[in-house]
């Protein structure tokens, strides 16, 4: 992206599109934001980054509207064309699960984005907060918002927020296959998958969301039943279901002596078991006989 004097997005009303698109923007590079329609010369102008207005979708010059894209395409906003430039929407569509979400909303409106979401309409208004509303309102209040005024800079910690949580996602992920190793571990005539993450993973802050994400990562979600990955509270390893795998339930081994915590509804044990083979004997034992699993959402 080249360097921006300026961002422009439309007067009126704000809509959590654009407003993020701007955090975006603004995140990586502190410009002032005006409200207006944009001129001929800010779309010719790649300094001038034009948001969800102006009838164009070129990056090179940082034009980011939808409204011109065909009715029968894929749902998608100006939130979208800017993280797709950051290079980041890829990952922000895998694991950011508001973020289809706000686009199906943004361009279908409510009624749409709740029949899709198979829930009652009032159940999108139902699901609005403060937090929501004043940002939007406060966006909406002002032609200009510029660097060191608290809306501009709220504003750019959401991008920051939003570009860093991605780029640890990503980072992770490849520390995660850089090691992963895939057990299948049978019992009762089930065979339960297993992604195993040794412990020694550098600056793996988030153990289990890392696993995870390697899982939805690899295209896995209906084949990986369980990880194992190191425990930050102790020198053993937690074992999780994933995706609330029915076919396993912890609380089935939570009176083995090396088993220091099993959470209630069986979802997750801790255990003091370093060696591979006494935690794929762990998994064996929270096997449910008789219980199948069904596909993920």
């Amino acid at each position: 992206m080249s360097e921006l004097r300026l961002v422009v997005t439309h007067p009126g009303g704000a809509h959590k599109d654009e407003v993020l698109a701007c955090c975006v923007l603004i995140a990586q590079q502190s410009c002032p934001i005006e409200r207006r329609d944009p001129t001929p010369d800010d779309l010719g102008d790649p300094s001038v980054a034009v948001v969800d207005v102006g009838g164009q979708h070129d990056v090179a010059l940082n034009n980011f509207d939808h409204h011109h894209f065909p009715r029968e395409r894929a749902p998608i906003c100006a939130l979208s064309l800017v993280l797709d430039a950051a290079g980041v929407y890829e990952d922000a569509r895998r694991f950011c699960d508001w973020l289809e979400a706000a686009e199906w909303f943004d361009s279908r409106g409510p009624k749409k984005t709740a029949e899709w979401l198979s829930v009652p309409r009032r159940a999108i208004s139902q699901l609005h907060s403060p937090v929501d509303g004043t940002l939007l309102r406060g966006f909406s209040s002002r032609a200009e918002h510029r660097p060191g005024e608290v809306i501009y800079d709220y504003m750019q910690l959401v991008g920051r927020d939003l570009l860093d949580y991605l780029a640890d996602v990503r980072a992770g992920i490849e520390r995660v296959r850089a090691v992963a190793e895939r057990w299948q571990v049978e019992a009762h005539g089930e065979v339960i998958e297993a992604v195993f993450v040794p412990r020694g993973v550098a600056e793996l802050e988030d153990p289990s969301g890392s696993a995870a994400r390697y899982v939805r990562a690899e295209g896995l979600e209906d084949v990986v039943g369980a990880m194992v990955y190191p425990d930050r509270r102790g020198d053993g390893y937690g074992i999780q279901r994933y995706e609330d795998d029915p076919r396993l339930d912890f609380t089935r081994v939570e009176d083995e002596p090396d088993v220091r915590f099993a959470h209630a509804s069986g979802f997750v044990c801790k255990t003091e078991a370093t060696a591979q083979g006494r935690l794929k004997q762990l998994i064996e034992g929270a096997v449910v006989p008789g219980v199948a699993r069904p596909p993920v959402a």
